[in-house]
């Protein structure tokens, strides 16, 4: 759990860049928390596959694949890898692993989601490189009063 979240901060860090301090605050208030949640039920979803990369018998990344009740598609839905290991291929690696079997599975499309923000870069040039084509999407925030009702 720990690389994933040291892979996850500086994703975070760049999106409170984008947000802003009091946006960043309410939309991810402990983010470190809510991600370690996320992996945890990623990692015990039965309907999610996950394959653990190592090095020396040591955890260095992960990717989970959701195959969902849609036959023609599956879901990346999780890939990181430790940042002391980051630029060595080993996130393309897990990629590929997941790509080739989803493609075993019979399953003709993958798809998977991540930010346009700059700390996510690095993934986008990744999943790019692996043949990906992008459909820019937009979130977004906005603070509102907090407003109760009698």
């Amino acid at each position: 759990m720990a690389p994933s979240l040291r892979a996850w901060q500086p994703v975070f860090e760049s999106m409170g860049h984008v947000l802003g301090p009091r946006l960043n605050r309410i939309a991810y208030p402990d983010w470190a928390a809510g991600q370690a949640r996320a992996v945890e039920a990623v990692c015990r979803d039965e309907g999610i596959k996950v394959w653990v990369a190592e090095i020396d018998t040591q955890p260095v990344g992960f990717v989970a694949v959701a195959f969902h009740d849609d036959p023609r598609s599956a879901e990346i839905d999780m890939i990181a890898v430790d940042p002391d290991q980051q630029c060595r291929g080993i996130g393309s690696a897990l990629l590929a692993s997941a790509l080739n079997r989803i493609s075993a599975a019979g399953i003709h499309l993958a798809h998977l989601g991540t930010g346009g923000d700059p700390g996510h870069a690095a993934a986008r040039h990744t999943y790019e490189k692996a043949g990906f084509t992008a459909l820019p999407l937009v979130h977004y925030y906005k603070e509102l009063p907090a407003v109760r009702a009698n």
